[in-house]
């Protein structure tokens, strides 16, 4: 049964643009499935998160720590520096879909790029 009077049981797959307000009470209402690219994700949340602004200096401070004789301080930050692209990169879509419930611009900015697609149920 549609659950506005303008909807009907056709409709359901339909790509359908929603405002922020809609997408986030329908989401977890089940109303709509999302179809994330994940290629345009991953690049969209590493630029967005500045991931290889946060990535270098930490790798570069693990650097110098265990030159400078803090070879057990140092590991730890240059593996956290190597590995936290991996994981933003893995979890981007998470991440997305994290960020555009929460915050309007994230949204708009995933459907203006053609990351996100909105579709009925």
């Amino acid at each position: 049964m549609p659950d506005t009077p303008h909807e009907t049981p056709s409709d359901a797959g339909r790509q359908v643009e929603v405002t922020h307000q809609e997408f986030c009470t329908g989401l977890p209402a089940g109303r709509f499935s999302l179809i994330v690219n994940p290629e345009k994700a991953q690049k969209y949340i590493k630029h967005r998160l500045f991931i290889v602004g946060i990535a270098l200096p930490i790798i570069g401070l693990g650097t110098a720590l265990s030159w400078s004789g803090y070879t057990w301080a140092g590991l730890p930050l240059i593996a956290i520096g190597l590995l936290l692209p991996r994981v933003v990169k893995a979890h981007a879509p998470k991440i997305l879909l994290h960020l555009a419930l929460r915050e309007a611009r994230t949204y708009r900015d995933a459907l203006e790029f053609e990351i996100l697609e909105i579709r009925l149920r």
